[in-house]
């Protein structure tokens, strides 16, 4: 797992060899991301289910709840195919694009 900072947000790459794999990285280093809003760019070489995208489902909800943004991007998905609230994009530009809205809809007070 690479970890990039940046100026509102951090972006997690995926350089293990299976999901599964990244997917406990994730978990072991997710409470150093608590207070950060979080882009997961998930690896073109995996093929995860749609069941193994919504393990990120409940720390999407926590970093909603605590004013945080959570988002994935894959390229080999069909977004249709999850709720509105879970944020999964096909390229990292529209992950920077749904921080800084969120961010916006936040000062707004939405």
């Amino acid at each position: 797992m690479k970890v990039e900072k940046k100026n509102n947000y951090t972006v997690i790459l995926s350089d293990e060899e299976t999901f599964s794999q990244f997917y406990k990285s994730f978990l072991i280093g997710n409470k150093k991301f608590q207070k950060e809003n979080l882009i997961i760019v998930i690896s073109d070489n995996f093929t995860p289910s749609r069941e193994e995208f919504l393990l990120f489902s409940k720390i999407s909800e926590q970093k909603k709840e605590s004013g945080r943004s959570f988002v994935i991007v894959s390229a080999n998905i069909d977004i249709d195919d999850f709720p509105d609230y879970f944020n999964i994009v096909p390229t990292l530009q529209e992950a920077e694009d749904v921080i800084e809205m969120e961010a916006i809809e936040r000062e707004l007070g939405f």
